[in-house]
């Protein structure tokens, strides 16, 4: 069984990565003004694999967890789900985000751009943090549900608080 949840946690960690990554990227570049096929894949690739070595070094699941039964909030219940989406935003949309826009900001001052490092940073850290919460919040127990339906494994329905 510890295997199958070591699938499923690499799994889950993969798509929602991918997920976020691909959000994250087309936001960004809009809100730019830089959209092109290029830009978008080699942003998407670096915030990819960002957000796999951030899962790779932080233990979000064990911290989500301990949290979650200090806070003692019922299995299921909305408290659970925004304590967990919170938590996994506020390890992963930073990060990515600071990552990405230090790289854009690089790549424009290179170009001769005059721009704001700080103003450019923290609409984009408001941005990413929101949508990323959203997207979070939305599509994780949709994906959970997907990977432990594939992998054999009842997701008990708790509906508390």
């Amino acid at each position: 069984m510890e295997q199958k949840l070591k699938k499923v946690g690499n799994e889950m960690s993969l798509l929602m990565g991918a997920t976020v990554s691909l959000v994250l990227t087309i936001i960004g570049l809009l809100s730019a003004g830089q959209f092109t096929p290029g830009r978008f894949f080699s942003s998407f690739l670096i915030s990819f694999v960002i957000s796999q070595i951030v899962t790779r070094i932080i233990p979000v699941r064990k911290i989500t967890e301990a949290a979650v039964k200090k806070c003692s909030f019922p299995q299921g219940s909305l408290k659970q789900r925004l304590l967990e989406t919170l938590i996994s935003n506020i390890f992963y949309s930073p990060i990515m985000t600071f990552i990405m826009v230090f790289i854009a900001y690089r790549q424009a001052s290179a170009h001769g751009a005059k721009i704001p490092f700080g103003p450019m940073m923290l609409r984009s850290q408001v941005i990413s943090f929101i949508a990323s919460f959203v997207l979070i919040y939305f599509i994780t127990p949709v994906y959970q549900k997907i990977i432990f339906e594939r992998n054999g494994i009842e997701i008990p329905d708790h509906k508390e608080g």
